[in-house]
């Protein structure tokens, strides 16, 4: 027993992880959820395992946070593809491909990150179709305390919109695409 030697024991998080692992997990972060929300947070954690992601106990809020964000949004805009270049000594760049209640667009945009040249080629978009964007006021992005090169990262941004703040996150073990997921969640509020 590990409690002999002053330590805890600890349940892995990933692709084999079943849903008794799990509320172990949550129980000594002190969090509880319904059935429902449970088997949604199981799913994700088996999916990221899948990809080869490493789950950790401190990375469970951000993964609830997300999952609950995502599943009260109806998905009128969807990012259907992407491709980021970032390369030495030239402007990032984005090719972006997304719908917007099924009607299909594409555009390319530099910028000075590839999170701006994503957000260029999405502004392109939206003037075609006479849309206004929200005004992105705050931008952070978070690692779970002790997370190494492979953490997962919540991205939480703060838009403006017809004189009302709110706020969206995205999840992603890669801090742009976490951003991109944020950044639909916005495209499916206004």
């Amino acid at each position: 027993m590990p409690e002999r030697f002053g330590r805890q024991r600890k349940y892995a998080l990933g692709k084999t992880s079943g849903k008794a692992n799990i509320e172990n997990n949550l129980a000594q972060l002190g969090i509880q959820l319904s059935d429902s929300d449970l088997k949604k947070v199981t799913q994700r954690i088996i999916e990221l395992g899948d990809r080869k992601e490493v789950v950790t106990q401190a990375d469970l809020p951000y993964i609830i946070s997300d999952i609950l964000d995502s599943n009260t949004i109806e998905d009128k805009v969807r990012i259907e593809n992407y491709v980021l270049t970032h390369s030495k000594n030239l402007n990032p760049s984005v090719t972006l491909k997304l719908s917007i209640n099924g009607e299909s667009f594409e555009e390319h945009a530099q910028g000075d990150g590839q999170y701006d040249a994503f957000m260029n080629a999405l502004k392109k978009v939206y003037k075609q179709k006479k849309m206004e964007l929200p005004v992105l006021t705050d931008y952070a992005v978070r690692i779970p305390p002790g997370g190494k090169s492979d953490a997962l990262c919540e991205t939480v941004i703060t838009w403006s919109y017809n004189d009302k703040e709110f706020k969206t996150r995205g999840l992603d073990s890669d801090q742009t695409v976490s951003a991109i997921k944020a950044t639909q969640k916005m495209l499916n509020i206004i």
